[in-house]
């Protein structure tokens, strides 16, 4: 590794470069090693950790502007820190790339990338000696997350520790001039992992697997992160068998397959086929010319993703046609990672496992995204994203280490540490005892890989949770925040909004969350900043018929509004048992499992079932989506020029909401436009209100800017509707963090963090 040259002075002045970032693992010490060779420099390279340590003697002249114009592509530069050194004691022959060292861990880790095209090549190359070989990856691409077990990332601390390389790929390993130096996942066919069918086949496994995908069987495949559950999906027989088996009915499956096939059923803009060509390889939704039987019953868009492995891209290329490439796991548990597991598991789902050999150190489901006329919007925040960090914002410098555990619904914990911001990957709804299992790995797993020792932590103002029970065990100090008010502060984090930025208006829409009056909020707008938010106007409350039965059933919701609204007499239309109506108004009127709450999405569930909705949601957030999907079907069939909103009444703070009731009950006796674009008035009703209270915080100087938050705004026509009915004012959305309860851990970080910092002062 030693690159020969002159023995250099031993009383030079040297420069010592500390490189923070995602720089372990993306090849970046051998591109130090080429970039100090060109430039005639010696020292040496190594990575520790806190990242990458560079020594330099000679003229570093523009080293700096290099190291970052022509970083790796996987590569990601935080800070570089730059001091003299002194090297009375340093004699370096040449440029060397030294062992990595390791101790108090202040790097991170890569997430796993989608297979890069050089390594594509050779794998459907006959004459490179990785062709057809389903593990190939180098600096560049490939497994990281997955299979990182300890810091600093060395192969020793991965799961592909068992697999001793090859002459050959050893060869490759220790020269820096070859793109798999130093890639702890290098393998190839003679030395590492292997692939094989269950129940066995003799023969190819890929082969074989494609030819049980034609026939309409379907396959547990294993992948980075965890299985898929794998279908023909122009097969509807096999997509149907798929819904029945997994007891899946309604929500929509995601697929798999290349960019040309994806465009027979999709349009695709340049920004969405940015996307999925992105290293993170995430499931993107996409506007669908057509939506096949099964598939996603009820929507116009269809959720894709390229092949992001070797193995994917063999299995689809031998298939010849997409794939359904649902998530492997029993309803409303984590996804399964281990063979035995899968076996277990998942014996009622699949005709035969495609297996193989590397053990998954930590699961991650699929990232999902969607590209609005606004940027990105993170749907589901996992592979290829985690564990991918954001600067903490200006005046969080001396932040302490906060540790943050989120809400009940899809867990994700926050740590802060180091100026940065670690959003965890995406667990599931902590109801499930499997899934609050996996978030206490989860937590476990994140504190000793990062080394990290949180002050204080932070959980949601709900005392019942088991992520508040979980916080309040830990023996440190706790900050309960407003779930709400911390969904408002992981929009201003994401936007790097200062810590002294002042206040902001906060449109909070999501399902349910404790307001610290007791009462369950879900549609408001917040005036506040990091430290503490008020309440300045709200959705009026309804109740929650039958309590928890509330957000499966969208007709209770219904009947709510309906009674509110003067409308009850119609009720009986829409209610699956008429005979019920006496006995749950009555529950009603003594307050009996009919908690009042203030939630939009429980609005949108009462809206969608008012106009064609029918029966119970089979997955969360089913007659919203359909909702967005019918406004965006009203659209393109009547255009949205020329409609009115309905400004909504707002009085001392709350907003009603029972006249688009009535109007849509009128509208379907007398015709006109709330007959016939009703799900396109409501939602720009809603954002036209909503925008116009946060607006005037703005305008009246109480605010600097509006934040639009909350599980409901990954509803992206609202998203579009409402920024635009901002107008000129300053909007903050999300990006890079989800709007649901998937951010919330990030929030309450910032909020622990804050009011640290302020009773500091």
């Amino acid at each position: 590794m030693t690159h020969s040259a002159e023995v250099m002075p031993q009383d030079l002045l040297g420069l010592e470069i500390r490189v923070r970032g995602q720089v372990q693992g993306v090849g970046f010490r051998p591109f130090v090693w080429r970039l100090a060779r060109d430039m005639g420099l010696s020292g040496d390279v190594r990575n520790d950790s806190e990242g990458v340590l560079i020594r330099l003697v000679g003229d570093a002249t523009g080293f700096e502007d290099r190291l970052r114009a022509q970083m790796p592509p996987l590569a990601r530069i935080d800070a570089v820190e730059t001091r003299s050194l002194q090297l009375t004691d340093t004699v370096f022959e040449g440029f060397e790339i030294v062992a990595s060292q390791s101790g108090a861990t202040h790097t991170r880790v890569t997430p796993d990338a989608a297979t890069c095209d050089a390594c594509l090549h050779e794998v459907f190359d006959p004459q490179e000696r990785r062709a057809g070989y389903a593990f190939t990856n180098c600096t560049h691409c490939g497994p990281r997350f997955t299979i990182v077990e300890k810091l600093p990332y060395d192969r020793s601390r991965t799961t592909m520790a068992p697999f001793e390389m090859c002459p050959a790929c050893r060869a490759e390993y220790e020269n820096p001039e070859d793109r798999r130096f130093h890639a702890q996942p290098v393998a190839c066919a003679d030395c590492g992992p292997r692939l094989w069918l269950h129940p066995p086949i003799e023969g190819d496994p890929v082969t074989n697997t494609a030819k049980l995908l034609r026939d309409g069987k379907i396959i547990a495949v294993k992948g980075l992160g965890g299985f898929h559950l794998a279908c023909d999906a122009c097969d509807d027989e096999a997509v149907a068998r798929l819904r029945r088996r997994k007891h899946r009915p309604a929500k929509p499956f995601a697929l798999m397959g290349t960019l040309e096939m994806i465009r027979q059923w999709c349009d695709v803009s340049d920004a969405e086929e940015a996307m999925l060509r992105d290293p993170a390889a995430p499931i993107v939704l996409l506007p669908a010319r057509c939506v096949p039987k099964g598939i996603a019953p009820g929507q116009n868009t269809l959720g894709w993703m390229l092949p992001y492995t070797p193995l994917h891209h063999l299995l689809i290329d031998a298939v010849g046609g997409p794939l359904v490439m649902t998530s492997g796991n029993l309803s409303g548990e984590p996804q399964v990672i281990g063979n035995e597991e899968a076996c277990e598991k998942l014996a009622g789902f699949a005709d035969a496992f495609l297996l193989h050999d590397r053990r998954i150190a930590r699961r991650l489901d699929d990232s999902v995204e969607r590209v609005t006329p606004h940027g990105a919007m993170v749907l589901r925040r996992a592979r290829g994203r985690v564990p991918g960090t954001l600067h903490l914002p200006e005046g969080f410098e001396q932040a302490p280490q906060v540790a943050a555990y989120g809400g009940q619904m899809k867990g994700a914990i926050c740590l802060l540490k180091d100026g940065q911001m670690l959003l965890g990957h995406h667990l599931g709804d902590m109801d499930d005892a499997l899934t609050y299992e996996a978030f206490l790995q989860a937590d476990k797993d994140y504190t000793a890989l990062f080394d990290h020792q949180p002050e204080v932590v932070a959980c949601d103002l709900h005392p019942e949770f088991r992520t508040s029970i979980y916080a309040q065990e830990k023996g440190l100090p706790v900050q309960r925040v407003q779930h709400h008010h911390a969904h408002g502060a992981a929009c201003l984090g994401e936007n790097g909004w200062p810590l002294t930025g002042g206040k902001v208006a906060m449109i909070v829409l999501d399902g349910l969350g404790l307001g610290p009056d007791g009462t369950v909020w879900g549609g408001e707008v917040l005036l506040g900043d990091y430290c503490e938010a008020q309440r300045m106007f709200w959705l009026r409350p309804a109740p929650l018929i039958g309590g928890d039965m509330a957000a499966k059933e969208p007709w209770r919701n219904l009947l709510a509004r309906l009674d509110q609204a003067g409308c009850g007499d119609v009720a009986e239309t829409y209610v699956p048992q008429p005979a019920l109506l006496g006995m749950l108004r009555k529950a009603v009127e003594r307050g009996v499992n009919t908690t009042l709450s203030s939630s939009a999405g429980r609005l949108f569930d009462a809206f969608s079932c008012l106009t064609g909705f029918v029966g119970a949601q089979s997955y969360e957030g089913q007659a919203a989506m359909e909702l967005e999907a019918k406004a965006r079907l009203e659209i393109a069939r009547y255009g949205q020029s020329g409609l009115c909103a309905l400004p909504l009444p707002v009085s001392k703070g709350e907003i009603d909401p029972a006249e688009m009731f009535r109007r849509v009950l009128e509208g379907s006796e007398h015709g006109g436009d709330w007959a016939r674009s009703p799900a396109t008035l409501f939602h720009m009703s809603l954002a036209q209100t909503f925008a116009a209270c946060a607006r005037g915080l703005v305008t009246s100087g109480q605010a600097e800017a509006v934040a639009l938050t909350g599980g409901v705004f990954q509803n992206a026509l609202l998203l579009d509707l409402t920024r635009k009915a901002l107008g000129d004012v300053p909007v903050l959305i999300h990006t890079k963090v989800p709007a649901n309860d998937g951010g919330l851990a990030l929030g309450q970080a910032l909020v622990a963090a804050a009011r640290h910092l302020d009773l500091d002062r």
